[in-house]
């Protein structure tokens, strides 16, 4: 039996992938590590509370074979570039870096569509330079995942997200070949596709999913 350790589990994604870990009877022990927890009880479920940029003095046992990483806010939530920045890029190393110091073997990170350490749009950019500095640190398995707009309950209102989900849901139909990966995409089909990555699988090397892709192995048939 395995361990799994989730960051971001109060999340979109990461609150549906937290639950779908708990029922997953491939890990008999699922550790969900965060500035606060989840409103959440299982007999399988321990709960870390802790600052990411202080993750060295962490006392608790934080091995574990897999880690799923759903940390991620927007630069109008975290108030400007430099915390954004923090969160998206510093938090996610942080957090790289302590679960290969215990042991991890793989990591899956959500990314996002449009990922490129060379974008001149900033959000684009940070999301590209976690990626690659994530591919330095040698996990047998680096999952990343890069959905295009997330579609689910969220705890804030945001409009642009409204007017962009109701945008592409009457552009779908158009959205075929190439142009599938730009579709919105539910979060319980991003954390399914997740788990479903992980369960079983040895080293896999780096793998790169597209938002299409996801939605195929995320999807009901996956």
């Amino acid at each position: 039996m395995s361990t799994a350790l989730i960051a971001g589990a109060t999340g979109l994604v990461g609150s549906s992938l937290l639950r779908q870990l708990l029922d997953a009877p491939e890990y008999d022990r699922v550790i969900a590590l965060g500035r606060r927890p989840p409103d959440l009880v299982h007999p399988k479920l321990v709960l870390v509370v802790a600052d990411f940029t202080e993750l060295e003095k962490v006392t608790a046992d934080l091995s574990c074979d897999d880690v799923f990483c759903c940390l991620g806010t927007t630069i109008k939530r975290a108030g400007s570039r430099e915390n954004f920045r923090a969160v998206d890029h510093g938090a996610v190393l942080a957090l790289a870096w302590a679960a290969r110091r215990s042991g991890a073997q793989r990591f899956f990170f959500v990314s996002s569509l449009g990922a490129d350490a060379t974008s001149r749009i900033f959000y684009n950019r940070v999301k590209g330079e976690t990626e690659d500095a994530l591919r330095v640190l040698d996990f047998s398995t680096l999952g990343i995942f890069r959905p295009s707009l997330l579609l689910g309950p969220r705890r804030e209102f945001r409009l642009g997200e409204r007017v962009s989900a109701a945008i592409l849901w009457l552009a779908e139909p158009l959205l075929l070949g190439r142009l599938r990966q730009y579709r919105a995409i539910r979060a319980e089909i991003v954390a399914r596709a997740m788990s479903r990555c992980s369960f079983g699988r040895p080293g896999q090397g780096v793998l790169v999913y597209a938002s299409d892709e996801i939605q195929d192995l995320g999807g009901p048939g996956g």
